[in-house]
């Protein structure tokens, strides 16, 4: 209560002194001095430059407080005062956003198509003339227990599909999916393979083919 009084005093000393302050009456009227005497001020009208959650959305005319939009909105630039000359900028700015993005999208998506063929075909061709090599351990038990010393070892981990595209990508530096690779089931024995490869029908086969082949050896470590 004692701020409260001094606040009083000192609007009351300044209207008192007469006609020597008439210059500074604005300054009577602040909101920060009639704050502590429950005067209400109206809302202000702004614009949001960005989405705000409880607010609005980005170019919406919202109404806050003064004191939010002075000490949180405008230091932030996240809302200008509704008048006509930013009214017009943000609605300018935001028709060219709007533009280019939608400019943006569309080359992408067709520029993503292109490329995902491209790499597609340069995969192909470089995986048709690459020897995968992977190495196994031995299952020892198996090995041991062979019906005959001409029986090909068996590996101690069957080589999956997922294994073969980790594998193009540390050796051979090509992106395929599993999707790509046709395995119907895993490689069980050391030996030399022919994987066969799934790509789209609109990259051309190598003369004298009828489908991508990966030549995959699996070795023991």
């Amino acid at each position: 209560m004692a701020y409260v009084g001094q606040s009083r005093n000192v609007i009351r000393h300044v209207v008192s002194r007469g006609t020597a302050y008439h210059k500074y009456d604005n300054a009577i009227h602040h909101p920060l001095l009639f704050a502590c005497q429950g005067v209400r001020y109206r809302k202000l009208e702004v614009i949001l430059t960005t989405g705000i959650e409880k607010l609005g959305k980005a170019g919406e005319t919202v109404k806050v407080a003064p004191g939010y939009f002075r000490n949180h909105l405008m230091p932030k630039l996240l809302a200008v005062p509704n008048i006509d000359k930013y009214a017009y900028l943000i609605r300018e700015q935001r028709k060219l956003y709007n533009h280019e993005e939608d400019k943006e999208e569309v080359k992408v998506v067709h520029k993503t198509s292109e490329v995902q063929t491209k790499e597609y075909e340069k995969a192909a061709k470089r995986l048709a003339n690459a020897n995968l090599v992977l190495r196994k351990l031995i299952d020892k038990e198996k090995f041991k227990n062979r019906s005959s010393k001409d029986d090909k070892p068996d590996v101690q981990t069957p080589v999956t599909k997922e294994e073969i595209v980790a594998e193009v990508a540390r050796q051979l530096c090509v992106k395929i999916d599993p999707d790509n690779v046709v395995l119907p089931a895993p490689l069980e024995t050391f030996g030399e393979y022919e994987v066969p490869l799934k790509f789209p029908k609109t990259i051309p086969l190598p003369q004298g083919t009828v489908q991508w082949i990966l030549k995959v050896k699996v070795r023991g470590h």
